[in-house]
């Protein structure tokens, strides 16, 4: 590296320096140069040029000469002292120059460090801009993958926007034609109400005249037994004769009056007499203490024989109970105890049971030690609730228990899911309402 340096204060003494040297050699008409080595560098000092001052005429040269020659000791003596100065003078430039370089040697240094410096930070700067570059480049590709996310999302909203619309609109045209059906339904089942309380009319006509027609004679010797002889149940009726299914009067042991009931004369050997009978919901169950102790409805249809009665017959010997049932599918099944009575009223009429057996399951749905009867107007159950008010109908419910014959009657179809329905629990489950129900007791000994 070269480095051209003009300093202002060298150049008179460089130039004196040069006009000395001009009268020693025959190259002072040039510009001169002066190179400089320090380490890898090289200084170049450029030396001022010679001015006419420095250019002697002969005339002065012969003066001088002259002065010279007359006085030589001045000269010499003159000279001796220049040179002296002139080279303390070199002497000391040369020490500031020293100075200079070795100043200028720091800041190459400084400035090489910088540069060192300067480039590394570049170096961070390229490495950091690419890494932005990169960083811009998966943002873009992330936007432009949000942007069809978005787009998608759009058309599957606008696609469940449309199906909603769609489905409302469904929705509403279903619940005009619900509404319509619903009317329709309510003027059929009025219309079927009335078709049918005309049907059971008809029935019940119809079964008192086959039963007037056909058995005219069996009731006038009926009669006759009964004058000759009165029948304490269905078994002495059939007994004495009568085979046939049908209402028949008896006389119970300490009731003074006669009492029709039901006689059932073809299941298991026939004799017996019904106490409960639940065939078509025509007859509210929900009764007082007053209508179960004395009994309610009609021998040859649904009705409860009365508490009273089943106390008084069952007190004259010993009895067996039957439950016949039938599920809303036509399926038929039994429960048979060996021995049934009931206490009198004091006792609530408690129910005494004995010896289970049947096709209603393994297990008894009827509680079999010492439960009292409960109706809506007399709790004598053993839960904290009301089971006659929660279930309904008048029952020897325990505590609520898996059973209950005088339950509501539900039709085909609302008769799953209900607790308050006619209920053998180990035959159907807790909460299957039952078609169909007979109660009927016959003599142990028949």
């Amino acid at each position: 590296m070269s480095v051209f340096l003009s300093f202002a204060f060298l150049a008179a003494i460089l130039a004196h320096i040069g006009c000395s040297n001009q009268r020693r050699g025959p190259e002072a008409s040039g510009r001169r140069f002066n190179r400089i080595q320090h380490g890898q560098c090289t200084y170049t000092f450029i030396l001022p040029e010679q001015d006419g001052n420095c250019r002697e005429s002969t005339t002065d040269q012969y003066n001088t000469n002259a002065l010279q020659r007359d006085a030589p000791h001045v000269e010499q003596d003159f000279s001796s002292q220049k040179l002296q100065h002139l080279e303390h003078v070199m002497e000391n430039y040369t020490q500031w120059l020293q100075k200079v370089l070795n100043q200028t040697s720091r800041l190459e240094i400084q400035l090489l460090e910088n540069s060192l410096s300067t480039y590394k930070l570049e170096k961070q700067l390229l490495q950091q801009t690419h890494e932005i570059l990169k960083i811009h480049e998966k943002n873009s590709l992330l936007e432009h993958r949000v942007l069809e996310m978005e787009e998608r999302h759009k058309e599957e909203l606008d696609t469940l926007k449309e199906e909603k619309e769609n489905l409302q609109s469904l929705v509403t045209r279903q619940s005009y034609i619900i509404q319509e059906l619903e009317k329709q339904l309510n003027k059929a089942t009025s219309n079927n109400s009335v078709l049918q309380k005309q049907q059971l009319e008809l029935m019940d006509t119809v079964h008192t005249l086959i039963t007037l027609c056909s058995k005219e004679g069996v009731l006038l010797k009926n009669a006759k037994q009964e004058e000759e002889k009165p029948f304490r149940d269905c078994a002495d009726v059939y007994q004495s004769g009568f085979n046939k299914s049908g209402v028949y009067t008896i006389y119970i042991n300490n009731v003074s009056d006669p009492k029709k009931v039901f006689c059932n004369m073809e299941i298991a050997g026939g004799g017996w007499t019904v106490i409960q009978h639940r065939e078509d919901g025509s007859l509210d169950f929900q009764k007082s203490w007053k209508e179960y102790k004395m009994g309610f409805g009609s021998p040859s249809g649904e009705h409860w024989l009365g508490n009273e009665f089943i106390f008084a017959i069952t007190s004259q010997r010993q009895y067996s109970l039957r439950i016949e049932l039938m599920d809303w599918e036509g399926n038929r099944a039994y429960s048979q105890y060996d021995r049934f009575h009931i206490g009198n009223e004091k006792q609530n009429y408690r129910l005494y049971l004995k010896g289970h057996s049947g096709t209603a399951g393994k297990q008894s749905s009827l509680i079999l030690h010492g439960a009292e009867f409960s109706t809506k107007d007399a709790d004598n159950d053993n839960c904290m609730c009301k089971c006659a008010l929660m279930l309904t109908g008048g029952w020897w419910f325990d505590a609520c228990g898996p059973s209950n014959l005088n339950g509501m009657f539900y039709t085909a179809g609302q008769n799953h899911g209900k607790l308050n329905g006619i209920k053998w629990h180990y035959f159907k489950g807790p909460s299957y309402s039952l078609r169909s129900t007979t109660m009927m007791i016959r003599p142990l000994d028949f």
